[in-house]
């Protein structure tokens, strides 16, 4: 039990210690200087970002590098050409401002099956339920009541290209329904929809340190590369949240039953960053002579699919210094005893010009014959968060164990 408390404290101590870095390094980078202000990137389809399992949720949403497992489809869906099972299943629940109301949720429902030892393929279902909405006119009569929802299909296979590296292909259908069909600005409201894409590699290679043997990691992953989404004929097409997500992972194996893992994640949207809009002496934009807004400085975000994701870097009105900014920071780590008891913490980091999302993530993890339980809590530290104070949980199943 000692050795279990000494590894978890480390374990605390590197997810502090990456906290107090990214404070140290940033402060001077990022502080308060003329010209700073919020802009925040918007998209439509948010839900797909959110972190469905317990796991990943337990260390800062991290998970591009980590070690293979049955939720590797929503970080880095070529991981499972490594994964050491031959099939898996996991169903995950994440109930969402809880505070509020009691009808939000996030559902998460996934699985693979290993072909051969280079072959996988995978899906998954994505299911989130916004609750009871009840839609009033103008001078707050009502005109009607509908259960706006979101979900995503996906499905993806990979391959291992050597030994040490492999890649996947993942394609995902999403729908979103938020409006019912109701008219919004005179115009008849529809489902918005997509087709999109995921491209990722994984790479793993067994290390020594010093005497202690471990695996270190690193994944690459390009996701919800599709077509914009609009939810009517004539309203502006948005964005799908299209992201850049890389990072390392260093697993250590201390002994024959304890193993700890750290993590850490970058990720960036690869959408257009809102410009600055010049605006006359009385405040109020200024239109030219089509009717278009009047761009002071940045770019038009009314760009097509490639020309957004490769201006993204380079399109911010602050400039490269904007640009760093929108990069998201996770740390985690992971112990395991005996891969049978987990305990796991994690620090997700966000401008505050960008979001301002700062918090930290605890969990547990434990794994009995064919089943297994996941756990994860998360701790705001600055801005209200919508999983603040909820419990959410992953049921896991591992089908070689019945064979067993």
């Amino acid at each position: 039990m000692k050795t279990i408390m000494r590894v978890f404290l480390l374990s605390l101590f590197f997810v502090v210690a990456g906290h107090s870095a990214f404070s140290q390094t940033y402060s001077g980078v990022l502080g308060q200087d003329e010209g700073d202000f919020l802009n925040t990137i918007t998209t439509a389809v948010p839900f797909l970002l959110i972190a469905p399992d317990a796991r990943g949720g337990a260390m800062g949403d991290a998970g591009a590098g980590t070690t293979p497992d049955v939720h590797s489809m929503h970080y880095n869906a070529a991981k499972y050409a490594f994964i050491d099972q031959n099939m898996g299943f996991s169903v995950s629940y994440s109930p969402w401002l809880v505070k509020l109301v009691n009808d939000i949720s996030l559902g998460y429902i996934t699985g693979y099956k290993k072909l051969d030892d280079n072959q996988t393929i995978a899906g998954s279902l994505r299911y989130f339920s916004l609750g009871e909405i009840i839609f009033t006119d103008q001078v707050g009569q009502e005109i009607g009541q509908f259960s706006p929802n979101e979900f995503a299909i996906d499905g993806a296979y990979c391959r291992k290209f050597s030994d040490n590296i492999s890649g996947a292909v993942a394609l995902r259908y999403i729908y979103s329904n938020l409006t019912g069909g109701i008219f919004v600005n005179g115009a008849q409201s529809k489902p918005g929809q997509s087709v999109a894409t995921d491209v990722s590699f994984y790479y793993q290679k067994d290390v020594e340190l010093g005497k202690t043997p471990g695996l270190f990691s690193f994944g690459v992953n390009v996701s919800n590369i599709g077509a914009k989404i609009t939810y009517t004929e004539i309203q502006y097409r948005s964005f799908i949240p299209i992201n850049l997500r890389l990072g390392p992972s260093l697993q250590m194996d201390i002994d024959d039953y304890n193993k700890v893992l750290f993590t850490f994640d970058l990720n960036k949207l690869l959408v257009p960053t809102p410009p600055i809009y010049a605006k006359d002496s009385a405040g109020q934009p200024i239109k030219d002579a089509n009717g278009d807004y009047v761009i002071a400085d940045g770019k038009d975000p009314n760009r097509s699919l490639v020309s957004g994701m490769f201006g993204s870097f380079s399109d911010a009105p602050g400039g490269f210094k904007e640009e760093m900014r929108e990069i998201n920071y996770s740390v985690g780590t992971e112990y395991w005893y005996d891969d049978q008891f987990a305990l796991r913490a994690g620090f997700f980091y966000e401008n505050k010009y960008k979001g301002n999302r700062k918090y930290i993530t605890l969990g547990a993890g434990l794994r009995y014959n064919v089943f297994g339980l996941d756990f994860s809590y998360l701790v705001p530290l600055e801005q209200r968060n919508p999983l603040e104070n909820t419990l959410r949980f992953t049921l896991v199943f591992n089908f070689d164990k019945v064979k067993d």
